[in-house]
């Protein structure tokens, strides 16, 4: 099955980050199956950020695949650029910035459910 339509969203302030974030939903809710929370790909245009946040009963993996920025890892700053892959577990939590100048830094989220 090829999904052609995705659902995209304009975040503004998002967990009150600077600017907005773009959320291209790659998978609706009713496909996931209350499997995952999230698949989605991201976009973080120059001077936006994704503010931090903490997740209770999920956690969430980002695959940065293109850009730079600055990942907050529970508060310890990390740079991050195309190729890596970053996770917060349950119980934990993260935020992202774009930190170049020129370009969009764009991400694959996906949010994983905790079995219960």
């Amino acid at each position: 099955m090829i999904l052609s339509e995705h659902q995209i969203v304009r975040k503004e302030k998002a967990n009150g980050g600077k600017g907005h974030i773009i959320i291209e939903h790659l998978l609706s809710q009713d496909q996931l199956q209350n499997q995952c929370g999230m698949f989605a790909h991201v976009t973080l245009e120059v001077n936006c950020s994704l503010g931090y946040h903490e997740h209770h009963g999920n956690g969430e993996a980002y695959y940065i695949t293109k850009g730079t920025g600055l990942y907050s890892d529970n508060g310890t700053m990390v740079e991050v650029k195309a190729g890596d892959v970053v996770f917060c577990p349950d119980g934990e939590g993260h935020g992202i910035e774009n930190t170049s100048p020129t370009e969009n830094l764009e991400f694959t989220a996906l949010i994983v459910n905790t079995p219960k």
